[in-house]
């Protein structure tokens, strides 16, 4: 047997007030004449952090849109105009959540890649090592900031640029940023996390490596999502510790049909990630009973609604697209329900599954 031997981020460095570093960690990587590029969320746009951001020179801020998830067209976008204002940059710094730190790791890969990042979407199609990279997590849950991929809606698929090149070379944990996130925002980003925990205990790739990682993370969403009484700093530091042992856990191992049947969702009608996992996970007793019932307390005690019947009056052909994305999807499969998945997942019933939504 072959084992994975799995690429890591480089640094991590974790605690409240951590971002204030961020100056000293970046100047090791600077090289003359070549900005460092921030990539921030546009939702911190006019926002106090952005005061915060060690610019020097002739660094460059970008506010990210990431109204929908990332495109390879935007990333493409990105890429050719900073190589065109400057050639080489010296880094990728991405500031905010999933979608915005896998737009910098994207960025990052296609600052020395050719083509359009379209060209690299699967598994290690990547040639070459980006740009120094960096990501610093404003919500937590996602996983983005440990995981190998960086996940990209492009013509024809939703699929990550997976390989050895993409995790960040530094990572910034720190949970203050995450304390004023929406509350309906932090809720759907951290059941990705809890999510991610379900999918990966209960799957055929299960190894002992993901399982220390899953079952922390699971323990730690457990608490802050059922136990606590009300939000307070040791939620936003649980969580964002939550996010990072939960992105370990499925590195090692996979997610299962809530993100397989999500990334449907989100190719055909650009529901993003967090709630597109709560809007499957809503309906899926059959695979994971436990936590389905787990999740629906979740759900209740934290007061937050669950959008009902986006599916509804779709047209064979949109259902068929998401179905087309979603069965492509196989490593994902193959965990959630074994090597002969496609006997037990069809098209006629993953097309049922989609009408519930």
């Amino acid at each position: 047997m072959k084992f994975r031997n799995f690429k890591m981020v480089d640094y991590v460095v974790y605690g409240r007030g951590s971002f204030n570093q961020l100056d000293e960690i970046l100047a090791p990587h600077r090289k003359q004449g070549a900005p460092m590029v921030f990539l921030i969320d546009y939702f911190f746009q006019g926002k106090p952090l952005v005061n915060r951001v060690p610019v020097r020179g002739n660094d460059k801020v970008i506010f990210a849109d990431v109204t929908y998830e990332p495109k390879t067209t935007y990333v493409d976008k990105l890429s050719n105009e900073l190589k065109d204002l400057y050639g080489a940059v010296s880094g990728v710094i991405g500031i905010g959540g999933g979608s915005t730190m896998d737009l910098a790791k994207a960025v990052s890969l296609m600052m020395n890649n050719s083509g359009s990042s379209a060209d690299y979407q699967g598994w290690d199609l990547v040639k070459k090592p980006g740009v120094y990279k960096a990501g610093i997590p404003t919500l937590s849950g996602t996983g983005a900031e440990v995981s190998r991929t960086t996940v990209l809606t492009g013509p024809t698929k939703k699929l990550g640029m997976n390989s050895d090149f993409t995790p960040f070379d530094q990572i910034v944990l720190d949970p203050e940023l995450t304390a004023n996130a929406p509350v309906n925002q932090r809720f759907y980003t951290g059941m990705d996390c809890y999510i991610h925990c379900i999918e990966s205990l209960q799957g055929t790739y299960l190894n002992e490596f993901s399982k220390s990682y899953g079952e922390k993370a699971l323990e730690l969403c457990q608490y802050v999502f059922l136990e606590k009484e009300r939000w307070d700093e040791e939620c936003d530091d649980k969580l964002m510790m939550a996010s990072y042992a939960g992105g370990m856990s499925i590195a090692y191992s996979q997610v299962g049909v809530a993100h397989a049947v999500s990334y449907g969702l989100s190719y055909l009608l650009g529901t993003k990630h967090g709630i597109g996992n709560c809007i499957v996970m809503n309906h899926l007793e059959e695979y994971y009973p436990e936590g389905v019932k787990e999740f629906k307390r979740m759900v209740d005690k934290n007061k937050i609604d669950i959008p009902e019947g986006i599916c509804k009056g779709l047209s064979d052909e949109q259902f068929d697209t998401m179905i087309n994305v979603s069965i492509g999807m196989k490593p994902l499969w193959e965990n959630a329900l074994g090597k002969d998945w496609e006997k037990k997942m069809t098209r006629e019933k993953l097309r049922k599954l989609y009408e519930k939504l």
